[in-house]
């Protein structure tokens, strides 16, 4: 098998390789910017960070766009952190449009954003929290519900169709966190980062049969 982790130059992508090959070092995982290596890979992990502005900048100029969009389309592929964002069709975030895998919008946290207490939450949303399973996943196979993963962002998305959402988390309000729809499965927190349960959902991944 052949994992292709996909590099157009946002983020830190060697923790992602390093937590792939932990899980799977049976497996052949490499990062790549090559369109055609990605075509070929059988599963496809998307990860980022930054602003959406530059991600999608940054796709376009490397000739990576039409290869995520087939590799959405066609083979297991998993979005991490800007990675789902990016599969809407827009963000508030510079009024960016993303590849419009799925309806919805990304949005930035409301000012001010308010706990339970209306103690004012810091922005970026920045460490552990609690993830409920919107329902059975393949990908959720032997992580408990409300298992805690690691969260770095300022904007959540807000999927057009409910039945997308396979995670939700609570930051002042509740949002979705996970995304899921056939071959597709999408995170807001980091696997890579998340300890034990964020290496099973790897795990999980790379066994999927979609």
């Amino acid at each position: 098998m052949t994992i292709a982790v996909i590099d157009y130059g946002m983020g830190n992508l060697r923790s992602v390789l390093q937590a792939l090959r932990k899980v799977a070092p049976e497996k052949e995982t490499h990062i790549t910017s090559d369109p055609a290596a990605v075509a070929a890979a059988e599963r496809v992990v998307f990860p980022g960070q930054g602003a959406m502005p530059d991600c999608m900048a940054e796709l376009e100029r490397r000739q990576l766009k039409p290869a995520v969009l087939q590799a959405a389309a066609t083979k297991p592929f998993l979005g991490i952190c800007i990675g789902l964002q990016m599969l809407f069709e827009e963000s508030e975030e510079g009024n960016a449009k993303g590849l419009g895998v799925f309806a919805g919008q990304t949005r930035r946290f409301p000012a001010p954003l308010l706990d339970a207490r209306q103690e004012k939450l810091k922005v970026p949303h920045m460490g552990w929290n609690q993830v409920w399973q919107q329902g059975p996943h393949p990908l959720w196979a032997g992580i408990e519900d409300g298992a805690r993963f690691y969260f770095v962002h300022s904007y959540c998305v807000f999927p057009g169709d409910a039945a997308l959402t396979t995670g939700r988390c609570e930051y002042g309000l509740p949002f979705t966190c996970a995304v899921g729809r056939a071959n597709i499965f999408a995170v807001q927190f980091h696997p890579e980062k998340s300890a034990r349960d964020g290496l099973r959902l790897l795990k999980n991944f790379l066994s999927w049969q979609p």
